[in-house]
């Protein structure tokens, strides 16, 4: 059973926090996604079973968090994160951030400052509503967003992708491929070679744009944008584990 938080701009979010040693793993989710995912309840089951802390939570507007998906934007999502984050932890955090979970998760790297372990990007999806909506959409859809407030997008996951103006205009204000980015601790991105969503061009813009140390890439063949098989599962907590050991070693 989740519980709840209630952040200084009076979003509810949903949470599940194990205690453990640090630093916290924290699993940060996709676009529409929540906390009740596999690679969410997996790294879990690891995180208990090594006596890890580790934090997975809704942002607003998903899963059971307060709010409506159309209403929030990729800062109010990072916002919430930060909110549960500095609320619920002390100490170091090893961010494990899934599609736009990387995005956020980027963010975070500069908002959180020193208290930033690590990063594990799966599949990140840095600055996705200008270089993956707004940069596919044809003018009738451009015009649509701009002027109705929203365009549905099909998706491969079930329901239509709703992007909102709010949504593209936000994400303007909150790129992180467009100005530095510095993350002065272990960073290992992950990518699958039949990922759909997230081309590989983008997983290496991202890798080539962040100014680490100390930075890993891997492709895993046949792999897709969840990530979740037993095999990526395996690989995503080797990274973890190897991101551990490097930022206790530094």
């Amino acid at each position: 059973m989740a519980t709840y938080l209630e952040t200084p701009e009076g979003r509810s979010i949903a949470y599940s926090y194990s205690e453990g040693t640090g630093p916290t793993v924290v699993f940060l989710g996709g676009f529409m996604s929540d906390m009740e995912g596999s690679k969410a309840l997996f790294l879990e089951q690891w995180a208990v079973s090594q006596g890890r802390a580790f934090l997975r939570f809704d942002y607003s507007g998903h899963g059971v968090s307060s709010g409506a998906f159309v209403d929030g934007a990729i800062g109010d999502w990072a916002e919430d994160a930060r909110s549960v984050i500095t609320a619920l932890i002390e100490g170091p955090v090893i961010l494990v951030g899934s599609s736009m979970g990387g995005w956020i998760s980027c963010l975070l790297s500069k908002r959180l400052e020193n208290r930033v372990a690590g990063f594990v990007g799966i599949a990140a999806a840095p600055d996705f509503t200008e270089d993956g909506f707004w940069a596919n959409f044809s003018q009738e859809e451009r015009d649509r967003v701009m002027t109705d407030g929203r365009v549905d997008v099909p998706s491969d996951y079930g329901n239509a992708y709703p992007i909102t103006r709010r949504l593209i205009e936000d994400g303007r204000q909150n790129f992180v491929l467009r100005s530095e980015l510095k993350i002065a601790a272990p960073v290992r991105l992950l990518q699958g070679t039949e990922d759909a969503s997230v081309t590989r061009e983008t997983a290496l813009r991202l890798f080539d744009h962040i100014d680490s140390d100390d930075m890993h890439m891997e492709f895993v063949r046949g792999a897709d944008h969840s990530f979740s098989s037993a095999l990526c599962l395996d690989i995503l907590v080797r990274a973890i584990e190897e991101v551990l050991e490097r930022g206790s070693a530094a």
